[in-house]
């Protein structure tokens, strides 16, 4: 649970967008909630004494903890470079670190072992430590096998070891988790969620892409594929960069409906898709609390869908509220912002055929990561008129929506002939990392065009 002060706790808003106008017996609510965290970064802020808000001031215990997992199976050693970029990239992810965050780095193969500190426990970054650190990464070498499971598992035993609020990893795989069942996999998931987040990188084209993004999709972390390897230093500055902007963890999307609301689903929408709605855990008769992760400077959306009871021209009810909660370690939590989403029935047509511009933007972008998906796999088993299909629409939804970056990965994978209809041929050959670079990025989106 977060244990900060009110005067260390970023400011939150919420701001709900829908269509509260309903025909009547209409029964289906939709609202885009948009949650913005901002005071909550350490770029470039100052603490009251004038020291770094990037530094730990005298006195205080660094409020992150940062666990590093580097894939050190047999395959890292092809071609060589893969390893030495790996080594180069963790390196560099040291030196983001900020003064007075606890970090360790494990070697994952067939099994998990600690490579620094070493002892059972986090070091604290300061200039000797990192130092000792990378001299440490000297000793990676590539053998051995892949079991991401006990990664995960010595991960978050090294990780509650420190009194922190803060608690994040980052793998690193290049290949297959071929030496533990999914069973395995998943087990270790369900046992480390809720307890750090986990971002995860893909590198190289043998590695599967459902494995990377189900291990950050159940860690609320970001997922990703790194083609070439000698890009990865640069991409783990940018995450632990982003690591050590996050400044409050554990918040919590509060939901309460009153009696005879249902909850359809609850996803995030921005900046990338994640279904949530099967994550509820009850916080007390009406409500249920859905997890988002830890917070920094940063703004997301949310999609909830909710039904209520019929009702006639002129009512109107609370249809949900919606809260961001913060809790404590003493069972309390706090509330740091809330919305309203309202239902208001109506025989004005014009009123309740209305689509808010927000919702209907984000269903096409979640439609737009399901077509994808699902074009791919129609591509890989051979159904290629089904394939097109999909791909076309794809297409036609990221060019509507000004997805761009989508649209151009997806010209990878089709021959575009009209983007507006969604006409596209399918290429007759394209490069394992194009398709894998789709396929990881497709639940990435764009905010709506304002």
């Amino acid at each position: 649970m977060a244990n900060f002060s009110k005067s260390t706790v970023p400011q939150f808003s919420v701001e709900v967008y829908q269509n509260e106008y309903l025909p009547e017996g209409g029964r289906e609510v939709n609202a885009i909630v948009t949650v913005t965290s901002t005071g909550g970064g350490t770029t470039g802020r100052r603490s009251l004494t004038g020291a770094p808000a990037a530094t730990a001031l005298p006195g205080q215990g660094p409020n992150a903890a940062v666990v590093i997992m580097v894939d050190c199976s047999g395959s890292m050693d092809y071609p060589p470079t893969k390893m030495r970029n790996a080594r180069d990239a963790t390196s560099a992810a040291i030196d983001t670190l900020r003064d007075g965050v606890a970090f360790a780095v494990v070697a994952g193969t067939h099994v998990a072992k600690e490579v620094y500190p070493g002892n059972g426990a986090l070091a604290v970054a300061d200039a000797a430590t990192r130092a000792e650190a990378k001299n440490a990464l000297r000793r990676l070498s590539a053998g051995g096998g892949t079991a991401i499971g006990t990664w995960l598992g010595l991960t978050d035993r090294l990780l509650a070891s420190a009194d922190v609020s803060i608690r994040h990893g980052i793998l690193l795989t290049d290949g297959r988790n071929e030496h533990e069942t999914p069973e395995d996999l998943r087990a270790a998931l369900d046992a480390c969620a809720g307890r750090f987040t986990c971002d995860a990188r893909g590198v190289g084209t043998d590695w599967v892409v459902k494995e990377v993004t189900g291990i950050a999709s159940a860690m609320l972390g970001t997922a990703d594929i790194v083609a070439d390897p000698a890009g990865l230093a640069a991409d783990f500055t940018e995450m632990m960069e982003n690591a050590m902007g996050k400044e409050v963890a554990d918040v919590a999307l509060r939901l309460w409906t009153p009696v005879g609301v249902e909850i359809k689903f609850v996803k995030q929408v921005a900046p990338t898709v994640e279904e949530l709605t099967g994550r509820r855990t009850q916080a007390n008769t009406r409500a249920g609390d859905y997890p988002t992760g830890s917070w920094g400077d940063e703004s997301r959306d949310y999609h909830v869908c909710v039904q209520v009871p019929e009702a006639g021209v002129g009512q109107e009810m609370l249809a949900a509220r919606v809260s961001l909660i913060l809790p404590a370690a003493d069972g309390t939590s706090q509330v740091l912002s809330q919305g309203l989403v309202r239902a208001v029935w109506t025989d004005d047509m014009v009123a309740s055929t209305s689509i808010n511009p927000q919702v209907a933007h984000y269903t096409g972008q979640a439609e737009l990561a399901q077509v994808i998906q699902q074009g791919l796999e129609a591509r890989k088993s051979g159904d290629f008129d089904g394939a097109t299909a999909k791909l076309g629409r794809a297409v036609q939804l990221a060019a509507d929506s000004g997805n761009a970056d989508t649209a151009k990965l997806l010209s990878k994978v089709v021959d575009v002939v009209d983007a507006a209809t969604g006409t596209v041929r399918l290429k007759a050959k394209v490069a394992d990392a194009d398709e894998m670079t789709l396929e990881t990025r497709s639940t990435k989106t764009v905010r709506v065009k304002k």
